[in-house]
């Protein structure tokens, strides 16, 4: 069974859309059941072969350094790379090159929780002898890349050829993409792959539309989520640990009087008072609960404290 030792996985972003939930946290860290974000992806990467990874950063890369401390996640090897200067997809592929081997890789959006099938994908790249493969959806989000008959034929209608899929955000390329992006460039892959379909490539896809797949934009999205695994009990095949996912710290203070209802997760060091009710809502670490506060729908961020009675906000 092919396999390949080695991804890159995008963790750059600014995380926009989800605001304030990201003004102090990357995206890639924000904790879903106590698990950060980008774990997922490297638990899925860990299952189909990967064994080292490169992680670019930019927004808080402290906050990356102190989570991967010893440079490492389970005992595999991690390379974080900073851009002070967000250099996009491209780019930030672009700018691992000095710390890929020359052999293909996976790059993997470091804030995309999905278990589609990885392995299919690779076998897709090397049965096919692709350039590049990429994870194929009907997502209903967009539907910018043309494929046809196992190509992908345009991106972005480049060549006049309709979309019909969306890109899932996990790739396999050659090492041959390192001599097509411009150095110290801020750039799309788009362009780049368009470019090569132009010139002959093989820029192959799988669609994948079986499993799930998330792509936590906003906070109804981050939300759904926690309600999708709480409700459905959904766990990832690929997250070995059995005591995921945990609604309550170990470390957390509840008194006895505190109502838990709904999808509710409640991370380390919290305080939750007594009378305190909480109802579909989300703790982050350290944050406290005052006696008799009442919280519908809501995430309350990192050593935030909290007091009354709140529906539906970000605190």
């Amino acid at each position: 069974m092919p396999s390949i030792s080695q991804a890159f996985v995008l963790g750059a972003g600014l995380g926009t859309r989800l605001r304030p939930l990201t003004d102090d946290l990357p995206k890639p860290l924000v904790p879903v059941f106590q698990k950060p974000l980008i774990t997922f992806a490297l638990d899925h990467l860990i299952d189909v072969g990967v064994r080292s990874f490169v992680i670019n950063t930019h927004k808080f890369p402290e906050q990356f350094a102190h989570f991967f401390g010893g440079n490492s996640y389970r005992g595999y090897e991690v390379t974080l790379i900073h851009e002070p200067e967000l250099l996009e997809t491209g780019g930030g592929i672009k700018n691992a090159e000095s710390l890929l081997r020359p052999e293909p890789f996976i790059s993997y959006s470091g804030d995309v929780l999905t278990d589609i099938d990885l392995q299919l994908l690779v076998d897709e790249h090397f049965r096919s002898g692709n350039d590049v493969t990429l994870a194929l959806r009907e997502t209903g989000l967009a539907a910018a890349v043309a494929y046809r008959n196992g190509r992908v034929v345009d991106l972005v209608n480049r060549y006049g050829v309709p979309g019909n899929y969306d890109f899932a955000n996990v790739s396999i390329w050659s090492p041959e993409i390192f001599r097509r992006i411009p150095a110290k460039k801020k750039i799309s892959f788009i362009p780049v792959v368009a470019d090569w379909i132009g010139q002959g490539g093989k820029i192959g896809g799988l669609v994948l539309n079986e499993k799930k797949w998330f792509n936590i934009g906003s906070r109804a999205d981050y939300l759904g989520i926690h309600r999708l695994i709480a409700e459905e009990n959904w766990k990832p095949g690929y997250i070995r640990a059995p005591e995921w996912p945990v609604k309550v710290a170990s470390d957390a203070e509840l008194t006895a009087s505190a109502r838990l209802s709904g999808f509710y997760s409640i991370g380390s060091r919290c305080q939750v008072g007594a009378g305190a009710i909480l109802e579909n809502s989300i703790l982050w670490p350290g944050s406290q609960i005052a006696s008799r506060s009442q919280l519908y729908g809501c995430i309350v961020r990192s050593h935030k404290k909290v007091s009354g009675v709140h529906r539906n906000i970000d605190i």
